[in-house]
């Protein structure tokens, strides 16, 4: 592509626009990238949470070991929640892609106070999940439904930056 050239009506189309147009989709795309890597680690403790419910003390200790590096999803989390937080900034003036990415940024916000809130303390309490105090059960259930809740809040991030980005083809501006 030349540094700028014509379109059928006789204005000038620049790289300026070309990179406007890719600075967009990069967005776009990241956010969907990184919001389905976050959904990957709450969607597998989502799905796990009815047979773990059911382990004795012992074998859900050493279950829960199995968990020991998933820290490292807190990069794709983070990139979430800053993908999308730019993307409902960037699109501001688009009113169901801001409407729709603003609310994906929430929920993902919102699997943080849940994180915070409920899930560490858990955590905490059991040496990450090294050992298990007297009421270990109560902590369990605790530790198995803040990460539902987190999982069904970032599938709907999903599924609103799915909406967001689509809501673009609706347009004909970037």
């Amino acid at each position: 592509m030349p540094w700028s050239e014509a379109d059928e009506h006789g204005n000038l189309r620049s790289r300026q626009w070309f990179c406007g147009v890719w600075s967009w989709s990069a967005l776009r795309l990241s956010s969907l990238i990184f919001a389905t890597l976050a959904l990957i680690p709450t969607g597998a403790h989502l799905f796990e949470m009815a047979n773990k419910l059911k382990l004795d003390q012992v074998t859900y200790l050493a279950a829960q070991r199995s968990y020991d590096g998933w820290n490292l999803f807190g990069i794709a989390i983070l990139g979430a929640l800053l993908s999308t937080f730019a993307l409902a900034i960037a699109s501001y003036r688009q009113a169901k892609e801001y409407f729709f990415s603003g609310l994906a940024f929430v929920c993902l916000a919102a699997t943080q106070v849940i994180f915070w809130a409920f899930t560490l303390p858990m955590n905490q309490a059991t040496n990450n999940r090294t050992t298990l105090p007297v009421n270990w059960e109560e902590l369990r259930r605790q530790w198995e439904f803040s990460h539902a809740a987190s999982a069904v809040l970032n599938f709907l991030a999903l599924v609103l930056l799915f909406l967001a980005v689509l809501s673009k083809a609706d347009r004909a501006d970037v």
